[in-house]
């Protein structure tokens, strides 16, 4: 399967909806999308994982890389999990508490509470 990446403002924050395989193959697309962000001036950014069924190790990369490069222009990254993202049960949840990089990202159950400044992150 082919990933897909679709781009949508939330006021200040930019979401980007991945959907499909992040593998090595597809990671330098998100990799690229998030640069493209950055170099627009975005410093919110949310990276919407819910349709995402699988991830390996280069995804997880790029979700760390993405993660430092947020943070080092000040910005912040929101990152939304599958059905379960909180819980036992996803892929891509099992694959960051496996790695032990999962408390690393505030990640949040939908796009309308990852843009909410109000809404508390999922525990890990």
């Amino acid at each position: 399967m082919t990933l897909k990446v679709e781009t949508d403002e939330h006021g200040l924050w930019t979401v980007l909806r991945i959907t499909g395989e992040l593998d090595l193959v597809t990671s330098p697309v998100v990799r690229q999308h998030v640069h493209e962000a950055v170099a627009a001036g975005r410093r919110e950014l949310v990276l919407d994982l819910s349709d995402v069924f699988f991830c390996d190790s280069s995804g997880v990369g790029v979700l760390i890389a993405s993660r430092k490069l947020m943070r080092s222009c000040q910005g912040r990254l929101h990152l939304i999990l599958p059905a379960h993202g909180a819980e036992e049960g996803s892929h891509v949840n099992r694959v960051l508490a496996a790695l032990g990089v999962r408390r690393l990202f505030e990640v949040y159950s939908d796009v309308s509470d990852a843009v909410d400044e109000e809404a508390q992150p999922l525990s890990a």
